[in-house]
């Protein structure tokens, strides 16, 4: 689905001069490279703030610990995403509130955000799936309308955009995950949550940080370690550096699969809304042959994957939400449907057209 060595052969003197220099300084916590980072990645994404953390899903906790998230509150989000959306609920104590997404970008549908409102919503989580921005207007507007901030779910949008904006600047904040397959990945894990409010950066920083006030022992409200380390940072940067470029290229060979694959019977095609730049992280297909499909391509050795099979509104897991078969016709089809084929940058253009033929072969005879 990915591979990362060749995308380490291309940038390899630039990494190995980045880790030298770390290794050389031994900052290895914080430090330098993890503050420029964060200048430089919060000038990416348009806003003024940004704080590393370990991971992506540590991104999510805090920043809703920030926004005073706890038990009695409501978070409504998406249930077509990964578990850590609603584990990020879940572990501040709060209730997740599911809305249906939109079938053709499987991000949340605006329409129906209004009416999953509750008296305690306290924060709404969209996620911008598979690089795909949501439709934030609208979603803005209903938290705009009722007082409730809007973080942004951008683990697999880094680079995506609707019109010159782009993820990560519409909401009051925005969490990343860094993590290794991701368009912009660390060579281990990592996380960050960028937004306009120097306030809330500092509380999140601080409770990142085990709670510290004006020195290392003076820990003034409960945190936790959740701290970006400086070799991450390092290796992010120069991976910052070539990220639009690595986008285009996704772009590019999700192009070639769409002229090849339109007009199959029973194939739906991932698209983009007008004036919305996807990140094109995954290409994801859709057919209610997805096993048929991906047992064929198996057997050609084209390796496949589902994100996500089962919304976790109906995971084990999240249970206690009170999530039942039906509640959200939408994501519950998408989760039994979609598929996802191999995009990267340096995906060959002959696997791009190999791949796409196995599939028209499949699903035309």
């Amino acid at each position: 689905m990915v591979d990362l060595k060749a995308q380490y052969r291309r940038i390899q003197p630039e990494v190995d001069a980045a880790v030298a220099r770390v290794l050389a300084s031994a900052q290895f916590i914080g430090g330098p490279e993890c503050q420029a980072l964060e200048a430089e990645f919060a000038a990416y994404c348009g806003v003024s703030h940004a704080v590393g953390v370990a991971n992506g899903t540590d991104a999510l906790i805090l920043a809703l610990r920030c926004y005073g998230v706890g038990p009695g509150d409501d978070v409504v989000t998406v249930a077509n995403t990964f578990i850590a959306t609603g584990e990020a609920i879940a572990l501040n104590g709060a209730r997740a509130v599911f809305v249906d997404v939109e079938e053709a970008s499987a991000t949340m549908d605006p329409r129906l955000l209004e009416k999953a409102l509750t008296p305690r919503t306290k924060v709404i989580v969209p996620v911008q799936l598979y690089g795909q921005p949501a439709d934030m207007d609208p979603i803005l507007e209903v938290g705009r309308r009722h007082g409730i901030p809007v973080l942004e779910d951008a683990a697999q949008a880094h680079g995506g955009a609707i019109g010159r904006k782009r993820v990560g600047s519409f909401g009051h904040a925005a969490s990343f995950s860094f993590y290794p397959g991701k368009n912009l990945g660390a060579y281990g894990d990592a996380g960050m949550v960028v937004s306009n409010d120097a306030d809330f950066i500092a509380r999140l920083r601080q409770m990142a940080n085990h709670g510290g006030g004006v020195h290392k022992y003076d820990n003034v409200v409960v945190g936790t370690n959740s701290r970006l380390d400086g070799l991450q940072a390092a290796i992010l940067r120069v991976k910052l550096r070539h990220l639009d470029t690595w986008n285009r290229e996704r772009r590019e060979r999700a192009q070639a699969y769409t002229a090849a694959l339109t007009g199959i019977a029973g194939l739906t095609l991932p698209a983009e809304r007008s004036g919305v730049t996807s990140a094109w992280h995954l290409y994801t297909l859709r057919t209610a042959r997805r096993e048929a499909l991906e047992a064929h391509l198996a057997g050609q050795g084209i390796a496949t994957a589902r994100h996500y099979p089962r919304p976790i509104h109906l995971q084990p897991a999240m249970a206690a939400m009170g999530g039942r078969e039906g509640d959200l016709p939408v994501s519950e089809r998408l989760c039994r449907e979609v598929l996802q084929i191999p995009l990267y940058p340096e995906l060959p253009f002959e696997a791009v057209g190999r791949i796409a033929n196995e599939i028209r072969a499949f699903l035309s005879a």
